[in-house]
């Protein structure tokens, strides 16, 4: 093993950011890294079989622990005895934070940082895409989310420094990068002139001509403008591929969310975007059983998944998590919450299946992966190849069938 171990839970940010970890790192070999993820109790739970697992499998290893769980309830990590130091998302970003000796807890204010460092990672091991994170924390409050307490407020990195970190990347060979962020669509306020996201990506598609794919990660669909409708719509290096943040299909429990667009609002957003782009795939994290959701409210989620056209569901069962105002509401029960996000996962399941059958016979510019054997359209549906394929090239492929939840497909002659 060359380097540290990393173990990463949780977002797309999280996986841009232990990438950067471990550069920092070094060549720790005796260092595993456990990024966490609160977003759910669940997440929390993962972590901390994770940090036990690989206490098991590796007994001599210095275990640090950081990541939103770790910077939320940094006395809990602390606290396990397979755990040699905890550090906070702050922390995370430092050199020095890796270093033997320094002391088990340290985490401090996030709040307090109002700044995001140009740190993104300029490799990624196991991807034939690259993450680069241009935003991070969140100045929204939505009533069930831990995560603002353990980024902070919302802070946007400077484009020109994007820029920079996207030709590396592009000269490291990379043909797609995905921007990353807690809050991606509310980049630029806090930077001088107030630049939006679509500025951002205009800059981007600009400043590095030699970048074939750009995509995109979750976005709060009533933070899209016309400037970011226009790109997503008609600039063929951006991916035809939009994951949203809807979390709800009704229009109450939206409110007691917190939320700020209603039921109408998404419906109308996708119905404009498969109107401009008809090859444009939807996907969307949906919470399943938030506090006080009856049937009727429910259903009304139900039946957002097929009429947003939900091809890339991620649903997640409610959980409550403590200091959040949600967490003090009637609380629905535990099999109901079950039950439902299981009816979510189907209805979204039915939708992809009917998707990824319509794609049978058709052309498509897949990304290949670094195994040369499976691979990404521009649309996100995964694709495996009949033959080897060189690692991350983009080829022009054939779609002949379905198999296991994966196109086949065949390079084009």
């Amino acid at each position: 093993m060359s380097g540290p171990q990393i173990i990463t839970l949780g977002c797309r940010l999280n996986i841009a950011e232990s990438e950067a970890i471990r550069e920092m790192a070094g060549g720790q070999d005796d260092l595993i890294v456990v990024n966490s993820c609160a977003v759910t109790a669940e997440a929390v739970r993962q972590t901390r079989q994770a940090i036990r697992r690989a206490r098991r499998d590796r007994p001599a290893a210095r275990i640090m622990v950081t990541g939103c769980a770790a910077q939320t309830e940094p006395e809990t990590f602390a606290a396990m005895a397979e755990v040699d130091a905890v550090i906070g998302n702050r922390e995370k970003m430092e050199t020095a934070s890796f270093a033997p000796n320094e002391g088990k807890l340290r985490v401090s204010d996030i709040m307090a940082v109002h700044e995001t460092a140009p740190h993104m990672a300029s490799a990624f091991a196991e991807h034939a895409r690259a993450f680069l994170e241009v935003q991070n924390g969140c100045d929204h409050r939505c009533t069930f989310c831990i995560i603002p307490y353990g980024r902070g407020n919302s802070r946007s990195v400077p484009a020109g420094a994007v820029i920079e970190k996207a030709r590396e990347l592009v000269d490291a060979g990379y043909k797609e990068i995905v921007l990353t962020g807690v809050d991606v669509t509310s980049y630029g306020p806090d930077l001088p002139g107030a630049p939006s996201l679509g500025l951002l990506i205009e800059r981007i598609l600009k400043g590095v001509p030699d970048l074939p794919r750009l995509r995109l990660s979750s976005l709060d669909s009533v933070e899209i403008d016309e400037r970011l409708f226009d790109l997503l719509a008609h600039e063929p290096r951006m991916m035809p591929h939009l994951h949203l943040s809807l979390q709800a299909g009704d229009d109450m429990i939206l409110k007691r969310m917190k939320r700020r667009h209603g039921r109408a609002d998404a419906i109308r957003i996708v119905e404009r975007l498969k109107a401009a782009r008809p090859d444009i795939s939807i996907g969307a994290d949906i919470i399943a059983g938030f506090p006080t959701e009856d049937e009727a409210m429910f259903d009304n989620s139900l039946k957002l998944v097929e009429e947003c056209a939900i091809v890339h569901g991620h649903i997640f069962p409610y959980s409550p998590r403590t200091g959040t105002p949600a967490a003090r509401m009637p609380q629905v029960d535990r099999a109901t919450i079950k039950a439902r996000a299981a009816r979510l996962r189907s209805a979204c399941e039915a939708q992809r299946e009917s998707w990824l059958h319509s794609l049978i016979g058709s052309p498509q510019s897949v990304l290949v992966e670094r195994n040369g054997l499976s691979g990404h359209a521009e649309n996100f549906a995964p694709v495996r190849f009949a033959q080897p394929q060189s690692p991350s090239s983009i080829i022009r492929a054939t779609i002949t069938g379905l198999e296991n939840g994966a196109l086949i497909a065949q390079e084009a002659a």
